[in-house]
């Protein structure tokens, strides 16, 4: 969940690592340090708090050309000096950055402090430097496989010698880790975020690969030393992408490139002459299909949402139970893993653990699972037997808005796709594709009228505890919406099916309470207008995502309740648009809170640690 930054080539490297780390403070973190390989030696700072406080705190002449940086996200102690990376030895030879967590790390402690060793730290990390350093192999490499191999749990990591001063030894197992070739440079880290301004030639290690870089290139190889010649590949990517621009933030951005990144999702999917979707990413024949008797979906925080929504949307195109599961409580209850059942995997990184174990597991049991991911060449697409890229463009905001659209639109191809093979009528799937190839311009209608919501919003921001609501297929609308207003507002938003009210929430309704319903054009509109009624009773103030046909009622009257309304799509397909306004209302209410949008307290963009 942290971020790895090194650098190995002809620029002085300080200024090139900070460069890379404050690309990456939208990941989460609280210290950052970095250290860097010169004629006097290894010199290492780092600091509690933020990058510039790093930057700030680095000597004037700090000319070496290679080092390694890192931002930290606290796991084993707390956010200070001394328990920021890079961890060095006893000697101040060895510097080691790491993200990921070390499953043994309390034993190998206690084996170093029963040896003398003095440990500087709390955490699991600065293990592995003592390792390193008390390993008797000849060279860099058999030294970092030596300390591996005493260590369980998982790793990116990124090491320094000073006995060995021409480069870096990096590994991966469980923890993103990428390297970057450039010009007469080279460069490692744990994002794309981090190198795109220097190149967009990289290599992806793979789960239990190393590799040695150098100012000239890089060789990769495994645990027992055997090359594995992994070539680097060119990326089709806009630096610029990665920058807020004229925006305010990256989440600001990100919400506004929805229309855009939609139409990109859909383009060349939609087949009109047989009313389906293109998929060839699935590798599924018509007869693979056919055998399908049930969808599981997998994903964690707002891809678990959507993937509510993906599973009531696939059920009722192509009439097979599905269903969304916390792919963070999958393997831990000892799924049964069926062979008719299509594993759906979503994660805007790609990278996301517990997702990725999860598809571990099904893969293990003989399961057949696709991927939707946003990121191409990550760890979940690799694993899986097929899937579906979401060309969403780079997401960097924590709170996922862009990502989350068209990871709808994924399951929205899925569902047409699956239901055109299956009981689905020609005349539906014309009905479905008009649907969304109107959704761009639906999605920019809703934002080109987001000031109207900002009043809405700061009021809201005043309330202390909110719910979301909605029924069928608007509860996991409510689940999202409460999900994006919790993260970066800081208020306690909780989420219940409408029809859930009487059965204990309605005891905390009061004028303190405020209520964002979902209200759809459907034939569920009369019992959610009489919920309405039962909150509205108890003085709770109400913010209503509806449809211009629906009739509120004597309810319109009242200066409790507010509308916001969505243009309406096809049934199925409403879901995404009455999200949208959720995003803008939970973004106005953060920047009236004055909270800093793109980098929520406590949280990280691409969670690689269960």
């Amino acid at each position: 969940m942290c971020g790895i930054v090194g650098y190995l080539g002809t620029q002085a490297a300080a200024p090139v690592l900070i460069e890379g780390l404050a690309r990456l403070e939208h990941r989460g973190y609280d210290s950052a340090g970095l250290s860097v390989l010169g004629p006097q030696g290894l010199t290492t700072v780092k600091r509690a708090g933020r990058v510039r406080d790093l930057s700030d705190a680095l000597p004037k002449r700090l000319t070496g050309k290679t080092g390694i940086a890192h931002t930290r996200w606290a796991t084993h102690g707390p956010a200070t000096d001394e328990n920021a990376h890079p961890h060095t030895d006893g000697s101040g030879k060895v510097a080691v950055v790491h993200n990921g967590i070390l499953d043994n790390a309390a034993a190998l402690r206690a084996r170093l402090t029963d040896a003398g060793v003095d440990l500087a730290s709390d955490t699991d990390t600065e293990v592995l430097a003592h390792l390193i350093a008390a390993a008797k192999g000849g060279t860099l490499e058999e030294k970092v496989t030596q300390a591996l191999a005493q260590v369980e749990g998982t790793w990116g990591l990124a090491v320094l010698h000073a006995d060995f001063p021409d480069r870096i030894v990096v590994a991966r197992n469980g923890s993103p880790l990428i390297i970057g070739v450039g010009n007469r440079e080279m460069h490692v880290a744990s994002d794309l975020a981090a190198l795109v301004r220097h190149t967009t030639t990289v290599a992806h290690l793979a789960d239990g690969e190393l590799a040695t870089v150098t100012s000239s290139g890089f060789t990769t190889f495994t645990s027992d030393l055997r090359r594995t010649d992994r070539e680097a590949q060119d990326l089709d990517l806009d630096p610029a992408a990665f920058d807020a621009g004229e925006h305010e933030s990256f989440m600001a951005k990100e919400i506004a490139d929805q229309p855009e990144a939609a139409e990109r999702m859909l383009r060349g999917r939609l087949d009109e002459r047989f009313a389906t979707a293109h998929l060839g990413g699935l590798d599924l024949d018509p007869a693979d299909v056919r055998r399908v008797a049930r969808v599981k979906i997998l994903g964690c925080g707002s891809a678990y949402y959507v993937g509510q929504m993906g599973a009531g949307l696939i059920e009722e195109l192509a009439r097979v139970p599905a269903d969304a599961e916390a792919a963070s409580e999958f393997r831990y209850r000892n799924p049964v893993i069926e062979p008719d059942t299509l594993y759906v995997a979503v994660s805007q990184s790609g990278e996301t653990a517990d997702t990725l174990l999860a598809v571990e597991e099904i893969k293990r049991k003989g399961g057949r699972v696709i991927g939707l991911v946003n990121v191409v060449g990550s760890a979940i697409a690799r694993a899986c037997d097929g899937g579906v890229y979401l060309h969403a463009g780079p997401e960097v905001a924590v709170a996922s808005t862009k990502a989350l659209t068209n990871m709808f639109l994924g399951f929205a191809l899925l569902g047409l796709h699956l239901g055109r093979v299956r009981d689905l009528s020609i005349g539906d799937g014309r009905r479905l594709i008009a649907g969304l190839q109107a959704l761009p311009g639906q999605i920019e209608e809703i934002l080109a009228r987001s000031d109207e919501y900002a009043a809405v919003a700061e009021r809201l921001a005043q309330a202390e505890s909110l719910f979301f609501v909605g029924r069928v297929r608007g509860y996991p609308v409510a689940r999202e919406g409460a999900q994006k207003f919790k993260e970066i507002t800081y208020r306690h938003a909780e989420a219940y099916p409408t029809s859930e009210l009487k059965h204990g929430p309605l005891a905390l309704i009061d004028e303190s309470v405020p209520t964002v319903a979902i209200v759809p054009a459907d034939d569920l509109t009369e019992r959610n207008r009489g919920a309405l009624h039962e909150i509205a009773a108890r003085h709770g103030s109400l913010v209503v995502v509806t449809h211009p046909e629906v009739d509120l009622g004597d309810l319109a009257e009242k200066d409790t309740v507010t509308r916001i309304d969505v243009p309406v799509n096809e049934p199925e397909l409403d879901p995404i648009l009455l999200t949208i306004p959720l995003q803008l209302l939970a973004y106005q209410a953060a920047a009236a809170l004055g909270h800093d949008i793109d980098k929520p307290r406590n949280l990280a963009k691409s969670v690689t640690v269960e």
